[in-house]
């Protein structure tokens, strides 16, 4: 039994003291309410604190093209004239292409601008623009939500392209590289006619050089595509002109794709491409239903070897399920971070994307974007254009004015027999400038002889140049020289530039792969720059024999006849599965004639 004789007391003792309690209870109700109140108010400033502080760009750098500019509203006419010249320099140090980040400031902090005072912002641009020669090309808007107690503000980021001039057009080439059958061709055809492909390949149809090229739908050899953008951004292709020339006239900036063979057949044409052609960068194909097959491997260790920066394009996604573009793109995010490579992969999905990855690409060498679409349903084909028109070159205006003021040194890469204008050599131009007229020597022939010419008509993407400068590509008319003492591999060269030749020279290497020992007696094909040729190892300084991986300086000797070599140039030799990288440490000239016979008849 509960035992209640003690409630009465119990309750006595709680009446007693029921009024010192409610004061306590008042007491602890006011405490608990400025409590909450105290609790509320650290909330909120917690609340404030913990959002995501104001963001921040890298410094404005004092060279380059990227400029700050916190706003740009009613500038007096002294302040307009300082803007002016001020994006000219930018425009200068671009080549012509300069990027506006409106909203910032020089120290990179993100402050952003109400809508009213973006839109006088963009306005004063554009004026800046029109004064120059230029047009403006919103690429994106972002709302800054740090602070949600502030109206929202914004930054804009704003591409200025020189409208062109003279023909000097941004040109940016792009080697294209991957498997067989991963869709290259198709591609670059879709790119540049402006017309989607009908999945049986109709698309590669105009890029095929040879009737074995046609039947077989594979690439033997090198080809060239053009596509443009003009100062608006617009892509500028075949559908809209008939003509290269007419391409040329209406671009800014000029993509020129160099289409290069898949198969393993043609290896050696691919890397003649790779090394002679001077690709600004290397777009890499992988079929989406195929993954990372065949030749993709090899061709990506090329371009990261030769150190040419590499984005990915996973191509066919209209064949496949997500599930298998997936797995594709995980399978070349794994590769790209192995130890051997060390790339950051960046997948694309959206316009936010692309303009991201242009700019980082160029800033950052282990940058890799990675592309999913389809030449067939055109899905994500947007992406790719958008990234290639915003692409920055990865020299700035004070190294092209360096090589420019440098003697003239133009690498000959193809020759032709025109009717009614006579040899023709196509090639890169290394340092200087080129005029129709100039005189020039080329060589070195068998001999190791230079002979004088003097160029004819310049052509630039197939439509005339009066200027060549240097790091373009072009063709050069030499009227009736005779084609038969011309070869690959050649240079021509000023003549006060006294060029020398070698049939020995000495190079610091990196074995990258040999089935056995690599050791002296050895024969490879060497290329350097243009030139391809059977060389010797004459011998290992301080070794034996070289095993995969290992270093050594190695003396070559070329079997043909001498070349004109660069101190410094990037080395890449071949054999089989024998594959190596490096760079010419010395040159050594060759021996007088009689000299040399005496040599020879002391070994005999």
């Amino acid at each position: 039994m509960v035992d209640l004789s003690g409630s009465g007391a119990v309750g006595t003792e709680l009446g007693q003291g029921s009024g010192s309690n409610n004061n306590a209870k008042k007491t602890k109700k006011s405490r608990t309410r400025r409590g909450k109140r105290g609790r509320r108010r650290r909330n909120k400033r917690n609340t404030r604190s913990n959002k995501t502080p104001p963001p921040y760009f890298p410094p404005e750098a004092e060279e380059g093209n990227i400029e700050y500019k916190l706003k740009l509203v009613n500038p007096t006419q002294y302040r307009f004239e300082h803007l002016a010249t001020q994006l000219k320099w930018r425009l200068q140090e671009g080549r012509g292409e300069a990027v506006y980040q409106i909203g910032v400031e020089d120290n990179g902090l993100l402050v952003g601008l109400t809508e009213a005072d973006m839109r006088a912002s963009l306005r004063t641009l554009k004026r800046m623009a029109e004064k120059v020669g230029a047009d403006i090309t919103l690429l994106r808007e972002r709302e800054l939500d740090y602070d949600s107690d502030r109206s929202t503000r914004k930054i804009a980021e704003v591409l200025v392209r020189k409208v062109p001039d003279d023909q000097q057009f941004l040109d940016l080439r792009v080697a294209v590289l991957g498997n067989v059958d991963s869709g290259k061709s198709t591609l670059l055809g879709v790119l540049t006619q402006g017309e989607l492909d009908n999945g049986r390949g109709r698309a590669r149809l105009n890029l095929f050089r040879h009737l074995h090229e046609i039947q077989t739908g594979r690439t033997s050899s090198i080809s060239f595509e053009i596509l443009g953008f003009n100062s608006k951004g617009e892509v500028v292709n075949y559908s809209d002109s008939r003509t290269a020339e007419e391409i040329c006239e209406s671009s800014s900036k000029m993509i020129t794709f160099i289409d290069l063979a898949g198969h393993h057949k043609y290896l050696k044409t691919t890397v003649f491409g790779l090394t002679s052609y001077c690709p600004n960068f290397a777009m890499l194909m992988v079929s989406a239903n195929t993954g990372i097959a065949g030749t993709t491997r090899e061709h990506l260790g090329l371009a990261m070897a030769l150190k040419v920066p590499i984005f990915i394009v996973v191509s066919k996604v209209d064949l496949c399920s997500g599930s298998t573009v997936e797995r594709t793109v995980r399978q070349l995010e794994r590769v790209l971070k192995q130890p051997g490579c060390n790339k950051v992969p960046m997948v694309v999905s959206n316009p936010d994307d692309a303009v991201t990855a242009a700019q980082q690409f160029t800033q950052s060498t282990c940058v890799t974007p990675i592309f999913t679409l389809s030449s067939v349903s055109g899905e994500n084909l947007d992406l790719l254009k958008v990234f290639l028109n915003i692409l920055p070159p990865l020299s700035n205006s004070k190294e092209q004015e360096e090589l420019m003021q440098q003697l003239t040194e133009f690498q000959v890469d193809e020759i032709f027999s025109v009717p009614d204008v006579g040899t023709v050599v196509g090639g890169t131009l290394y340092s200087g400038t080129c005029r129709e007229g100039d005189r020039l020597v080329v060589g070195p022939t068998d001999q190791g002889r230079f002979l004088r010419l003097k160029v004819g008509s310049i052509q630039r993407n197939r439509s005339a140049c009066r200027v060549l400068r240097a790091g373009q590509a072009a063709t050069l008319a030499l009227g009736n020289f005779d084609r038969s003492l011309l070869r690959k591999g050649m240079v021509l060269v000023s003549p006060k530039m006294n060029p020398t030749i070698c049939c020995q020279f000495e190079a610091a290497i990196i074995l990258l792969f040999h089935a056995k020992t690599f050791r002296r007696g050895s024969q490879v094909t060497v290329h350097v720059d243009n030139v391809r040729q059977t060389a010797t190892v004459e011998c290992l300084q301080g070794k034996e024999e070289l095993r995969t991986g290992e270093h050594a300086v190695v003396r070559f000797r070329f079997i043909k006849h001498p070349e004109y070599l660069r101190l410094g140039a990037k080395l890449l030799f071949r054999e089989g599965v024998t594959k190596g990288i490096g760079h010419i440490t010395r040159l050594l000239p060759p021996l007088p004639q009689n000299q040399n016979q005496d040599q020879n008849l002391q070994e005999h």
